[in-house]
């Protein structure tokens, strides 16, 4: 039994002494997810709703350890929070020179991936002593700080998946800096570059193809290598769900979980889970959470492994 198994019975056993249930699980077929979810209300929730963990501030970006951490990308800081408690265990502050913190992710050789946005918009791998053992400089296309990148992970192949909004483009990077690979999410199919097709996430699936949240866009899109879409989600197959959406992750069983970030009416899902086949199976529903990313951890008391996120 792995640590990580070991800590999410933790998460299912602690959650029903926690404080009281912070919003509600929506589901016909009672499908019952434990999670993190960052932004303004950063916590993890356990399946029956009960708030185990929260954090002190606004997090953009975050995922459970299997040691049972939490990682955050908060205050413009990257953090790792020992489990159960605000302690801060590791860190690592910006370049003074940027102006923002996004991407915050622990790697299987021990480093973590954070994106700096500003001035010297750039990708880098920081061991655990703090020091930058990779440092791949940007090129966003937009001098918007704020507007240059959002969620960029590291592919098996050793390069980095990272999406750039403005640019309408998610690019791949080899760790010299050199463009591999361009996606377009401004594609005539999908509404040109009237739709605000501002990508977000971009999460490698098993198949190759792409999972792209594209935020003002509205939609759900997986391209294929190519860049061709193999399969897309908007608000003309559900009932107006898609507002800003953020994070997201692909869940074992083809589901696909997203983040309803600009979804501000309180009676209608910040989180939600729809099926290949376009059909929404769970929503979390709270009026205090701004979901900007998620990370499920459990399905009905199961592990969700891999996290494709």
């Amino acid at each position: 039994m792995n640590r990580l198994y070991i800590f999410l019975l933790f998460v299912l056993l602690v959650s029903q002494y926690k404080s009281s249930a912070q919003g509600k699980q929506i589901s016909e077929t009672g499908i019952r997810h434990s999670f993190l979810v960052s932004g303004k209300f950063t916590a993890l929730i356990g399946e029956d709703n009960a708030v185990i963990w929260k954090a002190p501030g606004y997090a953009r970006d975050g995922m459970v350890l299997e040691n049972g951490n939490i990682l955050l990308s908060i205050n413009n800081e990257a953090r790792e929070y020992k489990k159960n408690s605000t302690e801060i265990i590791w860190s690592y502050k910006m370049d003074s020179r940027n102006k923002e913190l996004g991407t915050v992710n622990r790697l299987p050789n021990g480093n973590t991936l954070v994106i700096e946005r500003g001035p010297l918009p750039r990708l880098l791998e920081i061991n655990e002593d703090g020091k930058i053992k990779v440092n791949v400089p940007l090129i966003p296309e937009t001098k918007n700080d704020h507007m240059q990148t959002r969620m960029a992970r590291k592919l098996p192949n050793g390069n980095y998946i990272v999406p750039h909004l403005l640019a309408f483009k998610v690019k791949e990077y080899s760790p010299e800096g050199k463009v591999v690979r361009e996606l377009k999410t401004d594609l005539e199919e999908l509404g040109g570059k009237e739709a605000r097709n501002w990508p977000f996430t971009a999460i490698l699936l098993p198949n190759k193809n792409l999972l792209v949240n594209l935020t003002n866009g509205n939609k759900t899109v997986e391209f294929n290598p190519e860049g061709k879409v193999a399969w897309r989600c908007d608000n003309s197959h559900i009932d107006d769900l898609f507002h800003d959406p953020c994070g997201g992750q692909r869940l074992s069983n083809g589901n696909t979980i997203i983040c309803s970030y600009g979804q501000r009416d309180g009676k209608k899902a910040k989180i939600f889970e729809i099926t290949q086949d376009k059909k929404i199976v769970w929503e979390y529903i709270d009026p205090k959470v701004s979901a900007h990313e998620v990370h499920i951890l459990t399905t009905n008391g199961k592990p969700e492994k891999p996290a494709l996120r």
